[in-house]
């Protein structure tokens, strides 16, 4: 399965997947950039044992409903996070922009060119986007999502206590999005906080209790192959070793 032309075979004949008829009319295109959503939704909080088909049918779809509106904001965004998760991320923040230009206002665009820098050893960069993304769109149903990828940043960069600030700002506007809290607990131990660590530990298996570090490790090394970012990722996986989270 190759991600280098938006034209290569799937593993899914995407040809098939839909009819000509039924992508001339602008709500089914919706519902298909909605359903790709949530197969890249589905892959990247590790919900599915095959993440690399998860992508690839997101992918598929979406490259199918922009060939019939290509100024769908959200399909580019959408496509820019395929791109993201699947070590593409200049070209990701590159759709995102893209949907930007289209959309404007369109804050979750804003949130994942800021998500998509920490993969490049730009995550000093990503704060400044999440910010812009809340300050348009403050009361935003996704705002734990952006303040957990603000977190992860901080993570990322070493700054543990920033990272756990926003980490409690993500669990407080939604409790029950697992990744956030073995994020949390991973600063948390790195921190010496091992009383408290734990209990976030605990929380996120209850939501999601596959997580493993080997599952997070194979995910997040999926991402990537920048060096400062790989190598960014294992104190992360050693707090959350120290937290309590399961190796496998």
């Amino acid at each position: 399965m190759c991600y280098q032309n938006r034209t290569t075979s799937f593993a899914i004949d995407s040809s098939q997947l839909f009819r000509p008829r039924a992508l001339a009319d602008p709500d089914y295109v919706d519902a298909l950039v909605g359903s790709a959503g949530a197969d890249v939704v589905e892959g990247a909080l590790l919900f599915r044992t095959d993440r690399i088909a998860a992508f690839a049918a997101a992918e598929a779809k979406l490259t199918k409903a922009l060939s019939s509106v290509p100024d769908h904001a959200r399909g580019h965004m959408w496509l820019g996070l395929v791109d993201i998760f699947t070590k593409r991320a200049a070209e990701g923040i590159a759709e995102c922009e893209h949907a930007l230009a289209l959309d404007r206002n369109l804050a979750s665009a804003r949130a994942m060119v800021g998500y998509g820098k920490i993969f490049l050893d730009r995550a000093d960069e990503t704060e400044a986007h999440i910010a812009e993304a809340l300050r348009l769109s403050p009361r935003d149903t996704l705002a734990y999502i952006w303040m957990s990828i603000a977190g992860d940043a901080k993570n990322h960069l070493g700054r543990w206590e920033q990272a756990v600030e926003w980490f409690r700002r993500a669990i407080e506007a939604n409790r029950n999005y697992p990744t956030v809290y073995f994020n949390l607990a991973a600063a948390l131990a790195l921190l010496c906080r091992l009383d408290e660590a734990p209990s976030a530990v605990r929380a996120g298996l209850a939501l999601n209790p596959a997580f493993s570090i080997a599952r997070a490790r194979a995910a997040r090394m999926a991402r990537s192959d920048n060096p400062t970012y790989l190598a960014q990722l294992e104190p992360i996986f050693e707090g959350m070793r120290k937290a309590g989270v399961p190796e496998q």
